[in-house]
């Protein structure tokens, strides 16, 4: 039987129609699929948040029965195995601000400032070449930089200075600011190169120079991915743990300047853990610094969230 040309058009419609509506259950299956992943990703990014919380509380609270809050805090001494033993975190707290301070002013200025350059001023050959090799370098093991800074920093440090050992704070610091640089460079490039060309015209055609629209246009408008470089980095630097156990000296004294030898907070735990008895008063101890730890980190984003929703107000008038 044969059929006519407004047959078949509306015969291609219905199928058309069809195949449009089990095209779009297939996509809206699709869709909540990765939604439903995504969500169960975040779901599980605060779970293990909330035990990691919840560990440190448990294991680190109970140290507080035994020294008072404001010694564990304020003391100067660390002395496990006395009897009764004195737990005192003043110079790992010191030695984590100084090496962690010293360590973001030295990187943050270089790794922004390179940043810059492969995004705005080097020849896309020279970019693609250089670009690779920095992220090349982020993946080093932190162990081989220790060895590095053992083996090349400590005695140019120990020389320069007229030091009796090279191993000291301001070394740690180097090595960590090295350790934090290809972080900072990375993210703030992509951050830089996520500007739209518009704004660089925009600045060209009002006369602006190249270093004037990037210091007054670029980096401003980057600045929420440079601010997130920038805590990466800084992150790196406070949780970093083999370099600064080789490097830093481990001498259980407040430091009073960046050439003393020092031991940081994640040092401390790395180097107690092994002797510390499970459920023990140095144990519960050492997870008391993690807590202590957790809450600097958590305050150092905080600082910098509302200093980068300043930024943003400042920039945005």
């Amino acid at each position: 039987m044969a059929i006519n040309a407004p047959e078949k058009l509306v015969l291609s419609s219905t199928n058309a129609a069809v195949l449009n509506t089990g095209l779009k259950r297939r996509l809206r299956f699709g869709e909540r699929f990765i939604e439903g992943w995504i969500f169960l990703a975040g779901m599980l990014a605060i779970v293990v948040l909330l035990g990691i919380i919840f560990i440190l509380l448990k294991e680190g609270l109970p140290v507080f029965t035994h020294t008072n809050p404001w010694d564990f805090l304020f003391g100067g001494k660390w002395y496990p195995a006395a009897d009764p033993a004195v737990f005192g975190i003043a110079p790992f707290f010191v030695s984590t601000l100084m090496i962690t301070l010293i360590s973001t002013v030295v990187a943050v200025p270089i790794g922004v400032a390179c940043a810059a350059y492969l995004s705005e001023v080097a020849p896309p050959r020279v970019s693609d070449t250089i670009k690779p090799i920095i992220e090349i370098l982020a993946g080093i093991p932190s162990v081989m930089m220790g060895f590095i800074g053992l083996a090349l920093l400590s005695p140019f440090v120990q020389s320069l200075f007229n030091l009796p050992i090279g191993l000291c704070g301001l070394t740690a610091a180097i090595m960590l600011s090295l350790m934090s640089l290809p972080i900072i460079v990375s993210v703030s490039e992509d951050a830089l190169q996520a500007v739209p060309k518009e704004f660089k015209e925009a600045s060209y055609a009002l006369g602006a120079t190249k270093w004037e629209t990037i210091w007054h246009v670029c980096i401003p408008s980057a600045l929420s991915g440079i601010a997130a470089a920038i805590m990466l980095g800084v992150g790196r630097a406070i949780g970093e743990t083999m370099t600064v156990l080789m490097v830093a000296g481990n001498a259980l004294a407040i430091p009073a300047s960046p050439t003393d030898p020092m031991t940081t907070m994640t040092s401390a735990i790395a180097s107690g853990i092994g002797n510390a008895v499970r459920g023990g008063v140095q144990y519960q101890a050492l997870f008391a610094i993690g807590l202590i730890l957790f809450i600097l980190t958590l305050a150092v984003n905080i600082i910098a969230e509302r200093v980068l929703e300043r930024q943003k107000r400042k920039f945005s008038r």
